[in-house]
């Protein structure tokens, strides 16, 4: 039997393993038994902390991440509070790197259950988000089922498409998202993000994630999506986005992106894999 916990960032939920003193080589189809929500632990992102890569830039661990369907992720910002608060509570200290398959995330306790993790810096440029082809990312269409729909597109190391709506509780997350998701503009699929803008420091998203469907939350979606509400001038630098499972906080800085908010440890299990 191996040990998990089953954790979450705002409802964005995960199974956690820890594989930093015996190697855990979890394949796509034992993540796909974990995440099923009817005969496996059920969640969002199966997470794997592995010991830190030996490289120029130090990290307290690495974090290897799949989504419910099996197919390993670049990064996930909900999960890297979750996994940054295990390693608060075991080493004592305030700040670690996690070093992911996009790069280090740089995590903080801010008080107060919350914990701030610098995304880094978005990637705008049509090829390394990836799209299929040139065009502004800042605004294009795309076409589905014979309707247009304006979008814009950021990496935080893995892709977003991000649709400013009116009303963000009736947008067709469940049956936009999916098409979206596999259009052929994202060769390596993409996550989709519904928002509304309230004001210049208030926003309500809606998401689809690639791979899980939709969630309660996804904190890489959240920041692409205040970057691209910032790019059109529909917000300042400081944005409290309210999403199904709660608030996160984004900051823009100096080309960086902080999110700020909480996790949460549902339980502690066992499962045989």
């Amino acid at each position: 039997m191996t040990p998990f916990l089953k954790m979450h960032g705002l409802g964005n939920d995960f199974a956690v393993f820890d594989a930093r003193k015996a190697p855990l080589a979890l394949e796509a189809a034992a993540a796909r038994r974990i995440g099923d929500r009817r005969r496996g632990v059920g969640c969002d992102q199966i997470i794997v902390i592995e010991p830190a890569p030996e490289a120029d830039q130090p990290a307290d661990a690495f974090m290897r991440i799949r989504n419910a369907d099996g197919d390993e992720v670049e990064t996930c910002g909900n999960a890297a509070r979750c996994v940054a608060r295990l390693l608060f509570d075991e080493t004592g200290k305030n700040t670690v790197t996690l070093m992911t398959l996009a790069g280090p995330l740089i995590c903080t306790d801010s008080g107060r259950g919350l914990i701030t993790v610098d995304m880094g810096k978005p990637e705008l440029e049509w090829d390394r988000i990836p799209l299929a082809r040139a065009v502004d990312t800042n605004l294009f269409a795309l076409d589905v089922d014979g309707a247009t729909y304006n979008c814009a597109a950021v990496s935080m190391g893995n892709p977003h498409c991000i649709l400013f709506v009116d009303d963000a509780e009736a947008a067709p997350v469940t049956t936009l998202g999916p098409r979206l998701e596999t259009h052929p503009m994202f060769p390596k699929r993409t996550n989709v993000e519904f928002v509304t803008v309230r004001d210049g420091g208030h926003m309500r998203m809606r998401v689809w994630e690639r791979g899980a469907g939709i969630t309660e939350a996804c904190g890489s979606g959240t920041c692409a999506s205040v970057v691209a509400a910032h790019r059109r001038g529909l917000t300042g630098a400081k944005v409290e986005v309210t999403l199904d499972g709660g608030l996160l906080a984004i900051t823009l800085q100096s080309g960086h992106v902080l999110m700020t908010g909480p996790t949460a440890l549902a339980y502690r299990g066992e499962i045989a894999l």
